[in-house]
């Protein structure tokens, strides 16, 4: 499973946009959590609109157990946590 959050044009229409930094950043983090919703709405068999806080924070454990258990590449989220003592052990 894999999800690309930004194309690159995406990202070069962020660029041209007549914002300002912190407002770019929040536009790309607005446009990646759009796609994100839609990737765990359809893993989950619902809508974007139905999805509760609770679904969404049981699919970013389930993504980040497979990740423990299975490797980087086996989740979603790819990024590589280097010090995973905050990780509860249940």
């Amino acid at each position: 499973m894999s999800l690309q959050f930004l194309t690159e044009e995406e990202s070069a229409a962020v660029d041209s946009a007549l914002l300002t930094t912190p407002e770019k950043f929040l536009t790309r983090l607005t446009l990646s959590t759009g796609k994100l919703l839609v990737y765990i709405a359809k893993d989950l068999g619902t809508t974007v609109e139905s999805l509760s806080n609770e679904q969404i924070i049981g699919w970013f454990e389930a993504d980040s157990k497979r990740k423990q258990t299975e490797g980087v590449s086996a989740s979603v989220l790819k990024w590589d946590a280097k010090d995973l003592t905050d990780l509860p052990t249940d």
